[in-house]
């Protein structure tokens, strides 16, 4: 009997314990769901927690109207070729597709087919339709088909809806007026170097009509593709055609398309006088400013924005305590660079085309297996 007794207050004392160490863990609960913090040693909180009855006291159960609430986006920076944006609310897995639609599923038009009639130059045949395949082509390929793989691969069987051709007819020649004593290839050769500008849109069909107003052929026209001397040339017939970048990366819209979590910094305690230079000096320029208070020199946080998460300042014994470092889980920094077939934000829009056709396939998927 005493023994049952002794094991009774074991187990009363392990439950006071127990529930102790709950209350001191739900302190953090909204740090460990929202938060990702940046350690000394080591990143904490990278994995999400907020799935259903995970947390005592919160509905983490899936809401259309509360996500309506806290999605948004929001637009930082656009131009003709970048853009940036902030996605707010939002799962890291979606955030993830998005990106790789980015980067791999939105259509784009590029060189498929090389037709080479001449080529004496010093460039291999395969290096030269390789350099030409990757040549970004300014054409909006919305107003394109894909092409059927079944077809033909004839240079005949091209067609004006899935198919734009493009010429490059070059020749290299001796300039009759250079002077006898000059060593400059540039004074003593004509069309010496084959520039992407070179490269000439041949319309097909009704091409010439329907795309009058658009300007067809390469995005850049200072790409070199080769370098010629008097007496060589090329003469080249080239097949662009709709495709994705999972198929080839020649077809990927975007330079690049990444995310980055926002920054957060906080200051635990005022840092003054020459810490709070050094303090400055361990973050990105503008991310911790100075202000006079007091005829003192106190730090405070300007823009964390612009931090890299570099984790310099945990280096500093003296400093490594008086900042915490983090960075907010549901809150994407999207970068898109546009290789410039398309401006970003149609990139974008496009992007956000693909993902909704998916979502809708999946769905109808579900609904034919229910059907069954």
């Amino acid at each position: 009997m005493k023994r049952s007794c002794l094991n009774t207050a074991e187990v009363w004392a392990g439950l006071w314990r127990l529930q102790v160490k709950m209350a001191a863990t739900m302190s953090n609960v909204e740090e460990i769901r929202n938060r990702v913090i940046l350690g000394e040693f080591g990143v904490r909180n990278v994995h999400s927690t907020d799935f259903p009855r995970n947390y005592p006291g919160y509905d983490d159960s899936w809401d259309m109207q509360k996500f309506q609430k806290n999605f948004r986006i929001d637009m930082v920076h656009l131009d003709e070729s970048s853009m940036e944006f902030d996605m707010v609310g939002i799962d890291p897995a979606i955030a993830n597709a998005f990106r790789r639609i980015l980067l791999a599923e939105v259509p784009t038009m590029a060189i498929e087919k090389v037709f080479i009639y001449n080529n004496t130059s010093i460039v291999q045949d395969e290096v030269l339709a390789h350099r030409l395949g990757l040549i970004p082509i300014r054409a909006d390929p919305r107003l394109f088909e894909y092409r059927n793989t079944a077809e033909d691969s004839a240079e005949e069987e091209c067609s004006e809806i899935d198919t734009i051709q493009l010429q490059l007819k070059i020749k290299c020649s001796r300039n009759p007026r250079a002077s006898k004593d000059s060593s400059d290839p540039w004074e003593l050769y004509q069309n010496h170097m084959v520039y992407s500008r070179h490269i000439k849109w041949v319309p097909i069909g009704n091409q010439a009509d329907v795309f009058a107003d658009s300007s067809i052929g390469p995005v850049h026209d200072d790409i070199l593709i080769a370098q010629l001397r008097p007496g060589q040339e090329l003469d080249i017939i080239m097949h662009c055609v709709k495709g994705i970048g999972k198929d080839h990366a020649k077809f990927s819209p975007v330079a690049t398309a990444s995310y980055r979590l926002l920054p957060e910094i906080t200051l635990m305690e005022p840092v003054q006088g020459e810490k709070a230079e050094r303090l400055k000096r361990c973050f990105s320029q503008g991310v911790i400013g100075l202000e006079d208070v007091n005829g003192k020199t106190v730090a405070k946080v300007v823009n964390s924005r612009l931090d890299t998460c570099s984790r310099e300042v945990l280096r500093h014994d003296d400093l490594k305590n008086v900042v915490k470092l983090g960075r907010v889980r549901d809150h994407f920094i999207f970068t898109v660079e546009s290789t410039g077939i398309l401006h970003p934000d149609v990139l974008v829009t496009e992007a956000i085309k693909v993902l909704m056709a998916k979502c809708q396939r999946f769905v109808n998927e579900l609904d034919s297996t229910d059907m069954e």
